[in-house]
């Protein structure tokens, strides 16, 4: 895929505008930075004090351990499914 076939967006996350260049369909894009947006906020909620950049490392950290949770949710999920077939 060239760099012209990439989707570009413009998204809004904390006011302020980005645009984010990729593979991934218009809409997906706009989801995600949805839910970035609506996760600083809510840390945000509970920490006024924090500034942008402290209040997108915690964004990043808490969405990570989100990822790292599910991921081994998955692994443990497919697990179980191997034992069961191999019954």
């Amino acid at each position: 895929m060239t760099q012209d076939d990439k989707t570009r967006v413009t998204v809004e996350i904390y006011n302020k505008n980005y645009t984010i260049v990729g593979n991934e369909d218009t809409s997906h894009v706009r989801l995600v930075a949805s839910q970035v947006d609506h996760k600083m906020r809510e840390i945000h909620g509970s920490n006024q004090q924090l500034t942008t950049a402290e209040l997108a490392v915690l964004t990043a950290v808490n969405t990570m351990n989100d990822y790292m949770k599910l991921k081994e949710d998955y692994a443990a999920l497919m697990g179980s499914q191997n034992r069961k077939e191999e019954q």
